[in-house]
């Protein structure tokens, strides 16, 4: 079973699914043992490795202790960059950012990375990117060059959605940023599942189940968190989001 088939049936038997975002530039590797321990056993169903600036050195080692910490659970690359590529991981988020008109990151740094991700028989999973505005200028935003898409104007959403799936995507991704002011209107998420038949990835500025568990109401199929690892009580946490986004039960 592909990782892609994988989460398809995660989503199907629960509900939803529950993706953990590890940025190596806030978690360094020593850290990493008690974090992940503590998320599998709070049931989430896969983890996200990468960020949108990545000052530490060595991606690929970090990886691969990742990997090693993750048991049965999917290790997927979130790459900020072309430099975000590692042998270590089960699939890679192959994005692009469909919200934008940048052509490195609509088709530039896709073609660089392309024969490396090949080469490396990592399993691609096409995802469609889309920032939307939420609230002040997050790292994806700056370091993209890209405006995103307004909140309060669903229908701009849905007309990116539904090019993306006419593209032949995989998921969509509807972001707000690292550490936004505010997650994603549940009316954009509403709409955007209305309007296509692709699985929609949501994350961030998600900062409480009760918020998770409306995302998925509204038609999000995946909810990505990644600062609440932060928090000093992220033990009962990240179990409380499980909870809330896994709501057929498992």
């Amino acid at each position: 079973m592909t990782v892609y088939q994988h989460l398809l049936e995660v989503k199907e038997r629960k509900g939803g699914g529950y993706l953990v975002l590890i940025d190596p530039d806030k978690t360094p590797a020593h850290s990493l043992p008690a974090i992940m321990e503590n998320a599998i056993a709070s049931g989430v169903d896969a983890f996200l490795v990468g960020g949108s600036l990545l000052l530490t050195p060595q991606f690929d080692q970090y990886v691969e202790q990742f990997k090693k910490y993750a048991q049965e659970l999917p290790v997927i690359i979130f790459p900020g960059g072309v430099h975000q590529v590692s042998r270590h991981a089960d699939a890679i988020l192959f994005l692009s950012l469909l919200s934008g008109r940048n052509p490195d990151h609509l088709i530039g740094t896709q073609v660089l990375a392309a024969p490396i991700i090949h080469s490396l028989k990592l399993e691609a999973i096409s995802t469609a990117y889309l920032l939307i505005e939420s609230g002040e200028v997050t790292s994806a935003e700056f370091m993209s060059g890209t405006r995103p898409l307004p909140r309060k104007k669903p229908e701009i959403a849905v007309a990116h959605a539904l090019a993306a799936e006419y593209f032949g995507f995989k998921f969509i991704y509807l972001e707000g940023g690292s550490g936004a002011q505010q997650a994603v209107p549940a009316e954009i998420i509403a709409a955007v599942d209305a309007h296509v038949n692709v699985p929609l990835i949501v994350g961030g500025g998600i900062r409480t189940p009760e918020d998770a568990a409306k995302k998925v109401e509204a038609g999000a199929s995946f909810i990505v968190t990644g600062n609440v690892l932060e928090t000093p009580d992220n033990r009962s946490l990240v179990q409380e989001f499980s909870q809330a986004i896994h709501q057929k039960g498992s």
